[in-house]
This record gives C-alpha cells, sequence and structure tokens, in this order.
C-alpha cells in the first residue's frame, strides 16, 4: 500500500485512459451518462472556457450548487488548471452566502437557480446589484473588490451571468496552449479545494485541502472497503461537504468506480437508483438510511446487488445499522474525521465483524498518527481512557485560508490536529468517540457554531442574553436548542425567535427548541455550564411535554 502523487487530473485522465469507454457518472432518474473519456473531454472544454473569462491557477472558483451534472466538471476544471473549488453550503442565505463570497477573497461563482426555499438568483443580484447593469466579466463592487464574474450552471441566460453551456461551447473551440501549460504547473500538493467549516468560534472557515490531502484519503477509504473498478456507489450526500466529494467521489476516482449520482436527496429516487443500475455501495448520514427503510415502496425495489457503504456525519444508532445490515445486505462502515483531516482519521473495515462496526469508528487510516492525548498534559492516554482525538498525517489540511491564528489552534507543534472530541482506542486498536470537548453542534452531519447562532439572535431587541447548546435528538443526533433570557418588560414566543432567524440564516441552523429562562447555571467562578443547559434542555422538553425528534 502506498501514497499516491497524483492530483485530480492525473487520476481522471488515467481512467480516461485505461477505461474510455465504461461509464464514470450516471443520472439514473434521467438517463444521462458520461463515459470516463467524455468526462474528461468535457472538463478539459470546461477549463478553457473557464481560462477565457479570467480564471487562472490560484483563482478561487466557488460552486453552490446541489449535486448538478456540472458540479464535478467545475471540480475538476479548476483541478486542472491549478484553480481552487470553494465549495458553498447549498442552505446558506444571504448573509452567509456575503461572508464566504469575501471571506474566500471569490472570483467567480458558479451557481444554479437554487433549493425550495432560496433563490440564489435573486441573493446574487441583492449582493451584487451591478450584475444587471455591467458587462460580464467587468464587474465591480467595493463590498466584493474581487468578484468578476458569476457562471449559471446551466442553459438559461440571466443578466450580468454567463453559463456552463457557453464556457463549454468557447472552451472547444479556443485554442488550448494555455490550458496545457497550466495542466502542466499543477502539482499534487497545490490548493485544489476549499470547504467552508463552522467550529465554536463565531463564523466559518476556510479548509484549505490540496490533491495529496483528498485523492489518498479517497483511495484508502476504498482499500477498507475493498473497493474495485466494478463497483457502483449511489451517491446522495451532497458534494459540497467532505462526505461527498472525498468518501464517495475521491474514492470512486481513484478505484476506477462508477457514481449514481442522487442531485437532490429523495428516498424514493435513491431506492430506485440502487434497483435500475444495481448499485454495489451507498453512503449516507443516519437520517437518510431512516428515510429510506421507512419508505412505503422500500419493498418494491431489490437492494440485493448492495455490498457496503458508509454511515457517518453523526451517530450511528446501533439498531439503525442492524436494519441496514439486514434488509439492504450492506455491511456497513463508519468513518471518522473532520473537514480538517480530508476528512478521515479513522474507520471500520468492511470484513470487521459486526460488533466492530456498530461500536466503534474502526482503526488509524494507513500512514495517519492517531493520538489520544490528555487535553490537559498532553500526553498520550493509556488504552481505555479518554482524551482528545488527535491525527498527524498526510491527511492534516493545509491550514485555514488566511487565518494562522485559527490554524495554529488547532494544529500543534508537534504537528498533530486536535479535533475537539473525545475518545478512547481499546486493546484492539479500535477507536471509541466519547464525548465532545468543543461545545460545536453536529446536526445531520452539518456543523452548526453555537456561537454563530448566537451572536444571530442577540440583535433581536427583546434578547438580553442567549445561549446555544446541542440537544440530543434521536433523528438528527443533535439539534440546536436556544436558552434566552429577556429584557425586562419584554415577550417573545418561539415561534417569534424562528421566524426572525428565517431567510436569514440556513434552515438547519435555526433553533428547534426554544427555552426562556430568569438565569444560565453557572460555575463558581462565573463561567455559563453549557453542560447543563443541554441537560436541562431533555428536562424542559419533558415538563412542557415537548417531543424530541
Amino acid at each position: 500500500m502506498q501514497l499516491f502523487e497524483k492530483t485530480l487530473g492525473d487520476w481522471l485522465e488515467y481512467w480516461a485512459n485505461e477505461t474510455p469507454d465504461k461509464e464514470y457518472i450516471v443520472y439514473s432518474d434521467r438517463n444521462l451518462r458520461f463515459t470516463w473519456k467524455s468526462f474528461d473531454e468535457r472538463v478539459n472544454n470546461m477549463a478553457n472556457g473557464l481560462l477565457s473569462i479570467g480564471v487562472t491557477r490560484g483563482t478561487n472558483v466557488g460552486i453552490w450548487a446541489q449535486n448538478v451534472p456540472d458540479w464535478l466538471t467545475v471540480l475538476y476544471a479548476t483541478a486542472k488548471i491549478g484553480a481552487v473549488a470553494v465549495t458553498v453550503n447549498t442552505n446558506y442565505k444571504t448573509e452567509e452566502l456575503a461572508f464566504v463570497l469575501k471571506n474566500a477573497d471569490m472570483h467567480t461563482l458558479c451557481l444554479t437557480e437554487g433549493i425550495p426555499g432560496s433563490d440564489y438568483i435573486d441573493m446574487i443580484y441583492e449582493l451584487l446589484p451591478e450584475l444587471r447593469t455591467t458587462q460580464r466579466g467587468k464587474l465591480k463592487n467595493d463590498r466584493f473588490p474581487g468578484m468578476r464574474n458569476v457562471v449559471y450552471i446551466g442553459q438559461e441566460k440571466f443578466r450580468g451571468m454567463y453559463n456552463t453551456a457557453e464556457l463549454l461551447l468557447v472552451g472547444a473551440s479556443r485554442p488550448k496552449d494555455e490550458f496545457r501549460a497550466l495542466r502542466e504547473q499543477t502539482g499534487c500538493h497545490d490548493i485544489v479545494n476549499m470547504q467552508y467549516t463552522s467550529g465554536t468560534t463565531g463564523f466559518p472557515k476556510g479548509v484549505m485541502l490540496s490533491h495529496h490531502n483528498i485523492t489518498n484519503n479517497g483511495y484508502l477509504t476504498g482499500v477498507h472497503m475493498k473497493f474495485t473498478p466494478d463497483d457502483k456507489c449511489c451517491i446522495c450526500v451532497p458534494l459540497f461537504h467532505c462526505f461527498g466529494v472525498v468518501l464517495a467521489t475521491m474514492c470512486c476516482l481513484t478505484h476506477g468506480s462508477t457514481q449514481v449520482m442522487v442531485e437532490r436527496f429523495d428516498p424514493l429516487l435513491v431506492l430506485a437508483s440502487i434497483h435500475k443500475e444495481r448499485c454495489t455501495v451507498l453512503h449516507g448520514v443516519p437520517t437518510m438510511f431512516i428515510a429510506e427503510l421507512n419508505h412505503p415502496m422500500f419493498p418494491l425495489f431489490d437492494m440485493s446487488s448492495l455490498r457496503t457503504g458508509i454511515m457517518a456525519g453523526s451517530l450511528c444508532p446501533v439498531e439503525l445499522m442492524k436494519q441496514v445490515n439486514e434488509k439492504m445486505f450492506m455491511d456497513i462502515t463508519s468513518v471518522y474525521g473532520l473537514t480538517e483531516t480530508s476528512p478521515g482519521m479513522t474507520q471500520t473495515h468492511v470484513d470487521d465483524p459486526f460488533g466492530v462496526r456498530c461500536s466503534t469508528v474502526g482503526r488509524a487510516y494507513e500512514f495517519t498518527d492517531v493520538k489520544v492525548l490528555d487535553p490537559v498534559t498532553g500526553r498520550e492516554c493509556p488504552v481505555g481512557v479518554e482524551g482528545e482525538m488527535c491525527c498527524r498525517g498526510y491527511n492534516v489540511m493545509k491550514g485555514y485560508y488566511k487565518n494562522p491564528e485559527a490554524t495554529a489552534q488547532v494544529i500543534d507543534a508537534n504537528g498533530y490536529l486536535h479535533s475537539g472530541d473525545l475518545g478512547m482506542k481499546d486493546e484492539d486498536g479500535n477507536y471509541r468517540i466519547t464525548g465532545r470537548i468543543k461545545d460545536m453542534i453536529i446536526r445531520g452531519g452539518e456543523n452548526i457554531s453555537p456561537k454563530e447562532v448566537e451572536d444571530f439572535l442577540y440583535k433581536m431587541p427583546e434578547v438580553r442574553d442567549v445561549q446555544v447548546v446541542a440537544v440530543a435528538s434521536p433523528r438528527y443526533g443533535e439539534d440546536v436548542g436556544a436558552f434566552i433570557i429577556l429584557k425586562e418588560g419584554k415577550e417573545l414566543t418561539r415561534e417569534d425567535v424562528r421566524d426572525f432567524c428565517k431567510d436569514h440564516i440556513a434552515r438547519y441552523k435555526i433553533p428547534r427548541y426554544v427555552f426562556f429562562i430568569s438565569q444560565f447555571p453557572m460555575t463558581g467562578s462565573g463561567k455559563i455550564q453549557k453542560f447543563r443547559l443541554r441537560q436541562m434542555a431533555l428536562e424542559m422538553c419533558e415538563a412542557q411535554g415537548i417531543e424530541i425528534i
């Protein structure tokens, strides 16, 4: 076993030469199919088209879209010319998009029309009104001085925007000398992808990942699942997450496997795609598997082609893993890690005993030094003793974009990345996650910064003080709870708080549970006891007859 010194473009071209006519990307619902060769040619044309609008080596290009066909075209096109694909969460609202546009120094944003409840076109016109009156490519906006282009992913035309159909045509007819020169300069340790992840300190931070980071993490993930070119992986997790773009796409890329894509999660479409294409692999967060198993039409579909997959993103219930094993014929695996580790740090293997796969997060990835360190002393904890999950190796990010201070806070002097999660190692070398040092909320695979939600709720004139915590949830693993102290003489309801958040922050960040209290539980030194608030949330829900979902 080895680490490869290949770029995304190297891998794509390798399979385009080795298996040119084999299907690489399939959209079963619309019978859209790309072979390795045809997709590589499309990527080259897109890359050349992007060069024509000023994208070049080091340029940051945003992708704000669900799993549409040309999401991956843009990813590989930027990779081949040394640009950086900045993945944008599809749930973002205007304020969150504005932060990423500015923080990422974005030059070009590629987008679709949006998702239900979020019109991306309206949002980008709100932030960049000059688009309506400025010649394409000549955009100037004082708030976002680096922005030059907006590209619509599709054939429709919008004022001030290019579209991908145009770029592909231009790229096919334009000389490719510049493209070839940039392609030659691209190296495996270049940054290829930047993903924004929430921590506990407010707004998200841009995690810089290299070709070397994500391709090797995808390759080793596939090794643990015994991937081959004959595998077909049904991908219904979003590509803007490491789960989608690395544990699924990079896994398929490095093993020459087929990706069966689902544009927007729909349990019926997932089941139909597996049945029709005879998929062998399925990834998902627990809520996705629950929706598939409980769909009334589940018995009509043949799941017998499935053999393995990954359940990750939040705590995986043992009973659910048993059902997936029995009813979907899958030896499911778990991956533990975070965006900053590309993301895999540990993984169970497909041939591990069921007990290991359902009760641990497996062993350390090869070429990765995973340690459980005492948060106080920094020393390695003995087997069976809880400490902080830390790792060092090829998979650790290049750093946070334009934020060396935050980078230094998570990567210590010895090169170990500190996860903020508590865990322990057992005698067989498998790890268990036992808790969290940080206050971050993980809801159905989405990282949520309590401080970001708190800062937003402070904008309500009635709010004197607010604390946001994780509330245990059987459906999502964790959900968002807000404890609010009102200003004297003021009144609010749960609905008032949720309405205030609507259309301003992503739906998954909006507090499901809102509690009004007179004071926070404090330590003797005056610190707020968030762990006690988490307990209080469950107690207050029970006392008030509020169902926890």
